[in-house]
């Protein structure tokens, strides 16, 4: 049984319809659920549609105690719904747009759903991240919701570098436990409705070198099939296009940046994202930094 957030569109609809025309029982996990249902008879297999707003505690913890009451056990949970480049807006608890809907969100679903993953052996949480966790990137603690300054560029950074620092201590702190494991991916640059909010100076530019520097989304969606799927996985890794620049291509295992492997910064991330959702991840055992 598989949940995917962002189901709707673009790489989450993909990595749903291929899920289950693999015999998959697929939740498209969206915000608006009669998009949702549009896409639900596109798919062929057993899907269901959830209402979820990753911008909104409230239908975080809503969407959770609905698919807890559905499924008692659930084998893949994929963190894939996203925002970029979008001017400053918050969510409905204040949080800077982006930072709130691609990490806290998530983190928030994660950490509710997660005691219905941890006795399934072999399951995963598995999270979407992107190549901007390395441009204008660093977690801003002194000023994660951006009300000195706002770059749309750099708070998607922050956001995607926060997908993976949530990770990798997520894996961590699953490790004991021995079933399920937390894994990356990134889909390189592909078509979809994403970019739709690219800043008006590289709308033109990005529009021309589309199709020289983009994949369909059917692509993009590979390296997150290959991180939800492939018996090889293990926890903690992550996956993107196989081709130069990992722009676009097959999936292979890839590397992320330096500044994502800080553990001092993971373990500072989790706990404000825990201060800042109310959410606690009471079912695993923190697990004390090497360094």
């Amino acid at each position: 049984m598989a949940i995917v957030t962002g189901a709707n569109t673009g790489l989450g609809f993909e990595t749903a319809r291929m899920l289950a025309a693999r015999g998959a029982t697929v939740v498209l996990a969206v915000r608006d659920v009669e998009k949702g249902k549009r896409a639900a008879a596109r798919i062929t297999g057993d899907v269901t549609v959830q209402a979820l707003d990753l911008a909104s505690l409230d239908s975080i913890r809503s969407a959770a105690a609905d698919l807890r009451a559905a499924h008692p056990r659930i084998d893949l949970l994929i963190n894939n719904a996203g925002v970029m480049y979008t001017p400053r807006q918050t969510t409905a608890d204040g949080f800077e747009l982006q930072f709130g809907t691609n990490h806290l969100g998530h983190f928030a679903l994660t950490g509710l759903l997660l005691d219905r993953l941890l006795p399934v052996p072999g399951s995963r949480v598995v999270t979407v991240s992107s190549t901007g966790h390395r441009i204008r990137a660093a977690i801003h603690f002194d000023d994660l919701q951006w009300e000195r300054s706002y770059s749309r560029v750099a708070a998607y950074g922050q956001a995607k570098l926060a997908n993976l620092m949530f990770t990798y201590e997520l894996q961590r702190r699953l490790a004991p436990h021995g079933t399920t494991v937390a894994v990356a991916a990134h889909p390189g640059v592909s078509n979809t409705e994403l970019a739709r909010n690219t800043p008006a100076a590289l709308r033109v530019p990005v529009t021309w070198l589309a199709p020289l520097l983009t994949q369909k989304a059917e692509m993009g969606a590979l390296p997150t099939l290959r991180a939800a799927t492939d018996p090889a996985v293990t926890g903690g890794q992550y996956y993107g296009p196989g081709n130069r620049g990992e722009i676009r291509g097959y999936p292979k295992l890839v590397t992320s940046s330096p500044d994502s492997h800080d553990q001092a910064a993971q373990q500072r991330l989790w706990t404000v994202s825990e201060e800042l959702t109310g959410v606690t991840f009471a079912a695993v055992t923190p697990q004390l930094s090497d360094s």
